[in-house]
């Protein structure tokens, strides 16, 4: 049976256009998430990454156990970055920025999963970022996307064309910068990267 893949169920939040921005409805979803602070070179960024994907494997073998759900694709690790102050959200100052690393669970994940799949990892690995871990749902609602292609240092261009494309559409930027990382960096050459940048809007 092939495995559910939520790039492909939810098309229009995991694809986007690298011209043109659109404006899209986010639908509330359930996320695994860390929160953290300083650039994705810093320890506590791997960490962070570490204990994710740790969870979401494991919860994805506890549930493929139930056969009354479909087996699924491990959704991409998304990014939402911010500062105290958005007004001093600096494009160039990325270690800087706080951000919500975090990976999207299906439906059929409950909170009382949640604590097993916990419980699994810590006996097995106990990642050192498993105690900041915790699973809530999200509604970013109304924003605007579009895609990123190349190097994440070279983001600033991609997000100053879509909050330009925001203001233009009459809208108000609010929320938080969000990317979701459809690549492998140690996959996939650098200039190759893709990388939605979303942006909640009012």
């Amino acid at each position: 049976m092939e495995k559910l893949d939520f790039k492909k169920q939810f098309k229009d939040l995991y694809t986007a256009s690298a011209k043109r921005p659109a404006i899209i409805e986010v639908p509330p979803m359930n996320f695994l998430m860390i929160d953290g602070q300083g650039g994705p070179q810093s320890q506590l960024f791997q960490e962070a990454i570490q204990s994710l994907y740790g969870m979401s494997f494991t919860a994805k073998f506890m549930l493929k156990e139930d056969t009354s759900t479909p087996d699924y694709v491990v959704p991409p690790l998304e990014g939402l970055w911010y500062t105290q102050d958005m007004a001093d959200f600096d494009l160039n100052e990325k270690g800087k920025w706080k951000w919500t690393l975090m990976i999207m669970q299906p439906e059929w994940f409950t909170q009382e999963a949640y604590e097993q799949a916990r419980e699994t990892l810590e006996k097995k690995k106990n990642p050192p970022a498993l105690s900041r871990l915790r699973f809530e749902t999200f509604h970013e609602g109304k924003s605007a996307q579009i895609m990123h292609i190349g190097p994440y240092d070279a983001e600033a261009p991609t997000i100053r064309q879509l909050h330009a494309f925001i203001n233009a559409q009459s809208y108000k930027l609010c929320g938080k910068h969000h990317e979701i990382y459809l690549s492998n960096p140690r996959r996939c050459r650098p200039e190759r990267l893709k990388t939605i940048i979303r942006q909640p809007v009012r």
